[in-house]
């Protein structure tokens, strides 16, 4: 249970942050959306570098971090080479940590060097990029790039939001306690229910998307917000931190704030090109 005197700053800071994602995607042009996006990867990726360098792994820093700034403006952009330019471009990064791999005096961990420096780039990077795809969405019968990523954080963010109060008030069996000790089975289910009733609330502001479609993106979101969020925990716990970093006063660091959205962002994505359009 978190001390009331952390609360107050938590919920201050939380204001701060609502106000300058909102302001960044529906009254600042894309270019800025863009431009924050790309600061919150590499910060995000410097963070997780910094917390596997501690475990005495020899990763490629200054070249993870480069290469996942490359994702979201290769998208912003539309730099597509080929049809299959991801692919295309996992292949170029393998090629390109390997070599780097090379050059390097010793071999030692080289193996967990590669591929952790990979792991960073896809894990945080690509996923998070994906946020600029929907921000670009301009279907003439959907609602606009923005709403959806309005709707992806409300729904993902909602359910952190859920989690923590359920949990808070009535938590008393442990999720997954070699985890995150913390999270209840009560918290997880709070926020499912939370995740689910906003998505069928934005209704209000996507008229033209079927009750039935929001209430499947809720469920899938209201898990797979958890999963990211259970992902990083698993993440600081193998690398024995509290936090990813304390840039946030109360809230931690970039990754502690993205975590929930990097599998759902993807995950919103793929359905809307699936199902919607």
């Amino acid at each position: 249970m978190m001390e009331n005197n952390n609360l107050i700053p938590r919920f201050i800071w939380s204001l701060v942050l609502i106000a300058f994602v909102v302001f960044t995607i529906f009254i600042f042009p894309n270019w800025f959306f863009c431009l924050v996006l790309t600061a919150m990867i590499a910060a995000a990726l410097y963070e997780f570098y910094s917390l596997v360098e501690k475990k005495g792994v020899p990763i490629f820093k200054v070249s993870g971090i480069a290469i996942g700034i490359v994702v979201p403006l290769s998208i912003f952009f539309s730099f597509e080479p080929t049809k299959g330019w991801e692919l295309l471009f996992i292949i170029a990064v393998l090629l390109t940590i390997f070599i780097l791999q090379f050059t390097r005096k010793e071999s030692n961990q080289a193996i967990v060097g590669v591929s952790t420096t990979i792991f960073g780039i896809l894990y945080i990077s690509w996923t998070f990029s994906f946020l600029m795809k929907l921000k670009l969405i301009s279907e003439p019968y959907l609602p606009s790039g923005a709403l959806l990523v309005a709707f992806l954080l409300l729904v993902t963010k909602s359910g952190d939001i859920g989690a923590y109060f359920i949990g808070t008030a009535f938590g008393k069996h442990h999720l997954i306690p070699r985890i995150s000790p913390k999270k209840s089975v009560e918290g997880a289910i709070g926020g499912f229910i939370f995740s689910v009733a906003f998505a069928v609330l934005s209704k209000y502001y996507l008229p033209a998307v079927p009750v039935l479609h929001l209430v499947i993106l809720g469920c899938l979101l209201g898990i797979l917000a958890q999963v990211g969020d259970l992902s990083e925990s698993l993440i600081k716990r193998d690398c024995q931190v509290k936090d990813s970093a304390n840039l946030i006063p109360s809230l931690g660091g970039i990754l502690d704030l993205i975590d929930s959205i990097l599998f759902t962002a993807p995950t919103l994505y793929f359905y809307v090109k699936k199902f919607l359009i």
